[in-house]
């Protein structure tokens, strides 16, 4: 009787264990379907420059105020000083840095693809990132995808394209605007790929501070030489501008960056792809908006191309094979 006991409490938080990623993965999709929708309300009340500026430094102090009571809770807990005593190796730091600046750079490609392509156009080649994220995690990361990942990684593209085909018949070719959506796409994988690297290196927190920090002292002296309008005027500006931050970057991204010590990055970018799916019922839902024939095949082909890539189980694991060791690491 002991001994069953004890093996049903060992089972219950190994089901916990592999339970709670996926919730998390989950909650940040959802939270990441909302952007579309705030920044469609923001861009009417100001550039889409402008609104990715206060997103970021809204962010900026939400990601702040956090890790300060963390690591104030830290302290009182375990008595630990608030200062790391260590000092990182300057390739570690050299990757936070360039995880701030491909992550701005993707943004604001995307974003100044929007004003030389259709809409359409950029969020379909913008949709390529797991295709660029898994090409560069086997080029320069010695990651080895499966078969089945593979073949579920372009079904579920084609269906990301598929969902705003008719869209993309309709729109004006633009071949710069369509080039830098391309871009963005090569930028969004090159963060996912360098946060997996850092991700045991450095805390959640302070990878997602440092982000937005670099990200809005970029954008400073942007938003100031081109933008007449930096700041919200309307308190419904403010509050989508702040929805914008907490949910979307701090609740969405903050636990997509959580989600890449459990599982690859190319998986994780993957399942970003849902966010089409969950966006057109949310837009069914509340807005009555009827579905497509290609809308439908697109969903099922996303779908279908995520559940097959599941099924290999080794391609979705989190698995960096040449991390940056630690000080301490490397003397052991």
């Amino acid at each position: 009787m002991v001994e069953n006991q004890l093996d049903l409490t060992q089972e219950k938080p190994d089901k916990a264990s592999k339970i709670l990623p996926i919730i998390t993965v989950i909650t940040a999709l959802l939270a990441l379907s909302t952007t579309a929708i705030f920044i469609k309300i923001a861009v009417s009340q100001m550039s889409a420059v402008a609104t990715l500026f206060n997103r970021l430094w809204i962010a900026t102090i939400i990601f702040g105020l956090w890790n300060g009571i963390n690591q104030a809770r830290t302290q009182i807990k375990n008595d630990e000083p608030i200062l790391p005593q260590e000092r990182y190796p300057i390739k570690e730091i050299a990757f936070l840095i360039a995880v701030g600046l491909v992550h701005l750079l993707g943004r604001l490609c995307w974003t100044w693809s929007l004003t030389q392509t259709g809409a359409a156009n950029a969020n379909a080649l913008g949709s390529l990132n797991p295709l660029f994220t898994t090409l560069g995690g086997w080029l320069f990361f010695n990651q080895i995808f499966g078969r089945k990942f593979i073949i579920g990684l372009i079904l579920a593209i084609i269906g990301a394209i598929s969902v705003g085909f008719e869209d993309l018949l309709r729109s004006n070719n633009n071949i710069t605007g369509d080039a830098v959506a391309v871009i963005s796409s090569v930028f969004y994988a090159a963060n996912f790929l360098l946060i997996e690297q850092i991700r045991n290196k450095f805390s959640v927190l302070t990878i997602l501070v440092w982000r937005c920090v670099i990200g809005t002292s970029l954008m400073i002296p942007i938003v100031l030489i081109f933008e007449k309008q930096v700041f919200p005027v309307t308190l419904s500006g403010w509050l989508v501008v702040f929805a914008l931050a907490a949910i979307c970057e701090a609740l969405g991204h903050g636990l997509i960056v959580y989600s890449l010590k459990n599982f690859s990055s190319g998986f994780i970018s993957l399942l970003l792809l849902l966010n089409p799916v969950i966006v057109a019922i949310l837009a069914w839902i509340l807005f009555s908006e009827n579905l497509s024939v290609f809308n439908l095949l697109g969903l099922a082909l996303i779908l279908g191309g995520i559940y097959l890539a599941i099924s290999n189980k080794e391609s979705v694991q989190s698995k960096v094979n040449n991390p940056i060791q630690s000080p301490e690491e490397s003397k052991s």
